[in-house]
């Protein structure tokens, strides 16, 4: 049985290794080592998770997938949660959170064989809920952003987010040089969808460039 921690903040902006004191503790104190790390930078509302699903790839039956809370592992929907419950358990990985003290058993599997099941059916009942919690907070806090948003654009207040214009222009002299996206966000620090943005605004570039030079052919 293999310890693999999943550590996971929605944006660029936030650390998603703060967690790393909090679960090298828990193994710890269990007499446990993680066997590997898995970080990333990705909205929890998203299933399109590389890292996550490197775990599920690289893991055994019986290993643990250990998270601090439960929403580092959803915000989703209720039919991409289905999807992932159903993927962990193909994969028969124990999920235990921190802030789930019933799963904590399951780190050790130190239960007998019924204990061990009526642990399991009790976490998948508090994951189902901790995760409809989750999910009902992001859309929550979704719904009052964009209230706040559309109140300060009736007020002329909002001016959205300021354009980081020298990065970008570095992102795409990089795009240009045929940099792979990982090689831009480790030099740049910026998110994949900003330098898909960034790509796609040369794409768009190109094309009118393209145009123009065409309508400038005159006709025979």
């Amino acid at each position: 049985m293999h310890v693999r921690a999943y550590m996971r903040a929605s944006t660029e902006d936030q650390d998603a290794e703060r967690a790393r004191g909090a679960l090298a503790a828990f193994v710890h104190e269990r007499g446990l080592t993680i066997a590997a790390w898995y970080v990333e930078n990705a909205s929890g509302s998203q299933l399109a998770r590389p890292e996550l699903f490197r775990l599920l790839r690289d893991a055994h039956p019986g290993d643990v997938l250990l998270i601090e809370q439960v929403d580092r592992l959803s915000r989703l929907t209720a039919d991409d949660w289905e999807r992932l419950k159903a993927e962990i358990a193909t994969r028969q990985v124990r999920v235990v959170a921190l802030d789930l003290p019933t799963s904590w058993s399951m780190a050790t599997g130190e239960a007998n064989a019924f204990t061990a099941r009526m642990f399991e059916a009790v976490n998948a009942m508090l994951l189902d809920m901790l995760a409809a919690v989750a999910r009902k907070d992001y859309d929550d806090r979704r719904r009052r952003q964009a209230e706040g948003q559309a109140r300060a654009k009736a007020e002329g207040r909002y001016k959205g987010r300021i354009e980081d214009v020298a990065r970008n222009d570095g992102i795409a002299r990089m795009l240009g040089a045929g940099m792979s996206w990982s090689a831009i966000g480790a030099t740049t620090g910026a998110s994949r969808s900003t330098i898909a943005k960034v790509a796609k605004r040369g794409r768009l570039a190109e094309q009118v460039a393209v145009g123009v030079e065409i309508g400038s052919i005159p006709f025979a």
